[in-house]
């Protein structure tokens, strides 16, 4: 037994705490002698990789690093819908070809090379450009990135299914998605000690992020995974497309999708949270601080929030989406009436990026409602002959609706950050309106 194998069974052990590894339901045998191995390995390259998506959120650091190189403000708002729709509609073009690969291992470690590659090219871009040049110059670079992890998701979920057994898949992603939470947060107190650094403290974030993303492609390329079925690659596009009469037919399902595309304010708004937090900075002499402490507050709102939001959901998934949007909304109204009233300006009575911390965090906690909320609404709402059709027609729809509201950014260079907040804000207020109604599933 070699160093991996020990490393992997020990790791095994501690997330699923079953010492009987080679007991397998649902994989053949040789991939379940293979499992702590497998395990171990697939734990440790999805949490560098979770880790790295911390450091450089689209709609937290990314964000700043934007606001901070003088990209025109309606660059922010094309961050989310790029970074979101470009990694979703892909996968339903390209998940019929990584099917037909016995071996699929490789088409995530390829992805996760690209996405380490393309965050590496961000942090020079920080460092190096300025003003539109550098906005558009990371847009590129995003674009290439979301392509690539759309490749890595649909990849990840056929390995995963192939090297570790049913009952502890969860336990992996949990145990990788805390274990990131952690990371961002030592990472943005790390950040705190570099408030003198300005941008090339954002380009140092960048730059371990990318590493991160280079480090789990290596851990990922290890996994001993056995050739398997080829059949069975239908074109999830084409699927998608033809199931959208359940947009006509289904009337639960469609007050559904109607209730989750309001629900994306809540996710289009950050960026111009972090415009207003990076507004109110006091240059490069603070920058640097609050933004750490952003993406430590960020961490501790996924550790405390998720396990909170997903119990309410396992009793009613429609209340949470409630709440959570309820939430959004009156922070965003007020977050626009400190900034209106002139208390987030320099020389108000909370100016200062530090003001923003406790907004992001609550920020933070809401989303994370949002997201958990809508997929259990929609995974309970289904059953095992219609859920892979609302997911796909869902999934379809959002994508495209994410591109359309990059055009809220237009409004940034006439309404300003505030004025754009306030209008998701109303959105997140139809948003609750529109959950309240929906049916209990």
């Amino acid at each position: 037994m070699d160093a991996t194998d020990r490393l992997g069974r020990i790791a095994f052990q501690l997330a699923t705490g079953d010492e009987d590894a080679r007991a397998c339901r649902d994989i053949d045998d040789a991939q379940c002698r293979d499992q702590p191995r497998n395990f171990g390995l697939t734990l440790f390259a999805l949490t560098a990789t979770k880790a790295g998506d911390e450091f450089a959120s689209a709609r937290l650091v990314l964000a700043w690093v934007m606001a901070a190189v003088g990209a025109p403000e309606f660059m922010l708002a094309l961050l989310v819908p790029i970074r979101e729709s470009g990694a979703l509609l892909p996968q339903l073009v390209v998940a019929a070809i990584i099917r037909r690969q016995p071996l699929r291992k490789w088409f995530w470690a390829a992805g996760s090379v690209a996405q380490g590659l393309c965050v590496l090219g961000m942090a020079a871009v920080a460092v190096t450009l300025e003003g539109a040049a550098a906005g558009w110059a990371l847009l590129g670079l995003l674009t290439l990135f979301a392509l690539a992890r759309g490749v890595c998701s649909v990849s990840f979920k056929d390995v995963l299914g192939k090297t570790v057994d049913k009952g502890k898949r969860g336990s992996l992603t949990g145990w990788a998605t805390s274990t990131a939470g952690f990371a961002a947060i030592g990472a943005g107190l790390l950040m705190q000690s570099m408030q003198d650094a300005g941008v090339s403290a954002l380009a140092l974030l960048l730059a371990a992020a990318g590493t991160l993303w280079l480090l789990g492609a290596g851990l990922y390329a290890a996994v001993a995974e056995e050739p398997g079925a080829t059949e069975g690659g239908a074109n999830a596009l084409g699927e998608a497309l033809a199931s959208l009469r359940l947009l006509r037919d289904d009337a639960a399902f469609r007050h559904f999708c109607i209730t989750r595309a309001l629900l994306l304010s809540t996710a289009l708004a950050f960026p111009f949270y972090v415009l207003l937090a990076n507004q109110s900075s006091n240059g490069g002499s603070e920058s640097a601080g609050v933004l750490g402490t952003m993406v430590a507050a960020s961490g501790l709102a996924g550790l405390l929030a998720a396990p909170f939001w997903g119990r309410w959901a396992d009793h009613s998934s429609r209340q949470v989406m409630v709440a959570s949007a309820l939430l959004a909304a009156a922070l965003g109204a007020v977050t626009v009436t400190l900034a209106q009233s002139g208390w987030l300006a320099q020389g108000g009575a909370l100016a200062g990026g530090w003001t923003f911390v406790p907004i992001y965090f609550v920020m933070a906690v809401s989303h994370h409602g949002v997201r958990i909320a809508r997929s259990t609404y929609l995974v309970d709402l289904g059953d095992s002959q219609t859920r892979a059709a609302y997911t796909a027609v869902s999934n379809t729809l959002i994508g495209v609706l994410l591109l359309l509201g990059s055009s809220v950014g237009l409004l940034a260079e006439w309404l300003g950050a505030s004025g754009v907040i306030a209008i998701l804000s109303g959105v997140a207020l139809l948003a609750a309106a529109s959950a309240w109604r929906l049916q209990e599933v």
